[in-house]
């Protein structure tokens, strides 16, 4: 599933008159970059989900014949989601055996998406969320198994765990990077959640009850265009990868 619903506030005024999945880098709109990535992986069903200018994103994929995938639309046109809420409206439209790997549009990467959904599928996990040691004000925090415990902002201290007391110090701290695998087992669980919400909120509020696991990738490069002075950078990234 490729996450491709956002405002796009943060690249805006190009997003005033195009969707942010359809920002040009590198000659491409970023959802092209995503969907080739994917296709290169072996994956052969993607579900996109649109909002905002949701029709230029749906005329863009059928001008280019879904890019000889299965490309299904979950419309999020009424109202937006979030990460959480899209995934669950668009529960009918996954298969309901497989894992399901998810990426946010706006994300560019040199990870293999074939070996990390392949790890997801041997470590039998609820979910497989990829994970870094870069700089942010947000991170997730692991135990020595990689084990999801909760979150943290490390500039206003907050602390979000179903474990009373947990120090983030005692720690991984590592940052999500947008990329996902879900699996079938924790479907049924999305039906106790709202219509709208984060996917991050899902993870802490069942963590201590599944197995959420972080795979920490060290050699990971991976670039978040979402701000208007990142797409020449962006570009150049492309060319390194």
């Amino acid at each position: 599933m490729i996450f491709a619903a956002g405002l796009g506030t943060r690249l805006k005024p190009l997003t005033d008159t195009m969707p942010k999945a359809l920002v040009p880098v590198a000659g491409q709109p970023l959802l092209w970059h995503v969907v080739m990535k994917l296709k290169e992986a072996g994956f052969e069903r993607i579900v996109v989900n649109v909002h905002h200018l949701a029709q230029q994103i749906v005329d863009y994929l059928q001008q280019n014949n879904y890019f000889g995938m299965d490309i299904r639309i979950s419309d999020e046109t009424e109202k937006l989601l979030e990460t959480g809420g899209g995934i669950k409206k668009a529960l009918p439209l996954f298969d309901a055996d497989s894992p399901v790997l998810i990426h946010n549009v706006d994300i560019l990467s040199n990870v293999n998406l074939s070996a990390f959904y392949d790890y997801a599928l041997q470590s039998n996990v609820d979910a497989l969320l990829l994970v870094s040691q870069r700089k942010t004000k947000r991170y997730l925090l692991f135990d020595d198994e990689y084990i999801l415990d909760g979150w943290t902002n490390i500039e206003t201290g907050e602390v979000r765990s179903p474990y009373p007391g947990l120090e983030p110090a005692d720690l991984k701290q590592l940052a999500f990077s947008g990329i996902h695998v879900i699996s079938p087992s924790v479907f049924p669980l999305f039906k106790e959640m709202p219509d709208r919400f984060g996917i991050i909120d899902f993870y802490l509020k069942y963590c201590h009850q599944h197995a959420f696991l972080g795979y920490e990738y060290k050699k990971l490069q991976l670039m978040d265009v979402g701000k208007l002075e990142t797409i020449d950078l962006a570009e150049q990234f492309i060319n390194t990868l």
